[in-house]
């Protein structure tokens, strides 16, 4: 027996622009919506799969406009630098820039139009 993977489920006010932002934005695909109007749905990239699921108001927007780091998900990269600038080039709403942690990740972070924080890591780079 063994866990073999895990997909965060993103809160969100409008799952369908929420997938567009993903995909337009970020280079995901939109994987489904589900509901007419959608109310949940998924995106991927890589075999990173992140779950959207509507709700009025996303409760962690609040609170992560007061806490400088609350990350939603993190997700592991192989070239962290090449994925910032793409995200960089595409104008992503980049809240930390590229930083080496003194935990030994390389990682940069942005926010979905929702305030959903995400970090994209390479344990394997260094500054």
């Amino acid at each position: 027996m063994s866990l073999t993977r895990v997909t965060p489920i993103l809160f969100v006010r409008d799952v369908e622009a929420a997938a567009r932002f993903y995909a337009g934005v970020l280079g995901f695909k939109i994987d489904f919506l589900h509901g007419d109007p959608p109310f949940y749905g998924a995106v991927s990239r890589d075999g990173v799969v992140l779950h959207l699921r509507h709700v009025d108001q996303p409760n962690f927007a609040e609170l992560a406009a007061r806490e400088p780091s609350l990350i939603l998900a993190t997700i592991e990269v192989t070239d962290v630098r090449m994925l910032f600038a793409q995200f960089e080039a595409a104008g992503a709403n980049l809240v930390q820039s590229l930083v080496q942690q003194p935990w030994g990740g390389l990682d940069f972070q942005i926010s979905d139009p929702d305030g959903n924080r995400i970090s994209f890591v390479q344990f394997d780079a260094s500054v």
